[in-house]
């Protein structure tokens, strides 16, 4: 089964950029290493890996679409009319808007848009407490699926989030939905999870036999008196 798509976004980090006669807008659509909002007890950060693949691969597929809408392209990576980077700061883009866009460059420009948010599909996650004890996830390794200036922040559906610890701990994403509603998610992440140990139980190792003793019967004395007799002669 398909993992589902998250969305974050990142405030005041969209502008309008120097261009040779292109409408070009740009900015970070996320950040590392900075704590989100609680997102429904929890909160969340995106680790300097998390764009690593994507980036590797080429940053295959990735749109810019404005709120993250269907109908309002505004570029894609495949036509090089969108470029991503990463830095010590973030995912950084820039889009060259196409000229019937012009609303959404003006948009930028007189600072009605102020916000980023970008798509994308967890990997790899881990979930821990902070300094404070508070639920903490961080998403380590993602795909990117798309980036947007947005007018209003993307709605921050958790519960994919919730859906990875239910797995990593193997109980119910209802519980754990419950848990983080009631705020009492790091009491389950304040436990070690279960470990089953599936290797192979030793079996106890059987006695050593005894030493072999002269047989009673009578090919075994005639043995014990050959071997006299040669003692005998040696002498």
């Amino acid at each position: 089964m398909s993992k589902p798509t998250e969305r974050r976004s990142v405030r005041g980090l969209v502008e309008v950029r120097a261009a040779d006669g292109a409408m070009r807008i740009g900015g970070y659509a996320a950040k590392h290493n900075t704590r989100s909002q609680n997102l429904g007890g929890f909160v969340e950060t995106i680790a300097p890996t998390f764009f690593r693949k994507s980036e590797g691969d080429g940053w295959p597929g990735v749109m810019a679409r404005y709120n993250h809408d269907d109908n309002m392209l505004l570029g894609t990576t495949d036509a090089e009319t969108l470029r991503l980077s990463v830095d010590d700061t973030g995912l950084m883009y820039e889009v060259d808007l196409p000229s019937f866009r012009a609303d959404v460059y003006e948009l930028v420009q007189r600072g009605d848009v102020q916000r980023s948010s970008f798509a994308f599909i967890t990997i790899e996650d881990d979930w821990s407490l902070d300094e404070n004890g508070f639920p903490l996830r961080t998403l380590v390794t993602g795909r990117t699926v798309d980036v947007a200036p947005v007018n209003t922040p993307a709605y921050m559906d958790t519960s994919t989030g919730l859906r990875t610890l239910a797995e990593a701990r193997s109980i119910p994403v209802e519980d754990v939905a419950r848990m983080a509603a009631e705020g009492t998610l790091a009491d389950l992440l304040s436990k070690a999870p279960t470990v089953i140990d599936l290797g192979t139980r030793s079996e106890p190792t059987p006695d050593p036999a005894p030493p072999e003793q002269p047989s009673s019967t009578p090919s075994g004395r005639v043995q014990l008196l050959l071997r006299e007799l040669e003692l005998k002669n040696k002498q």
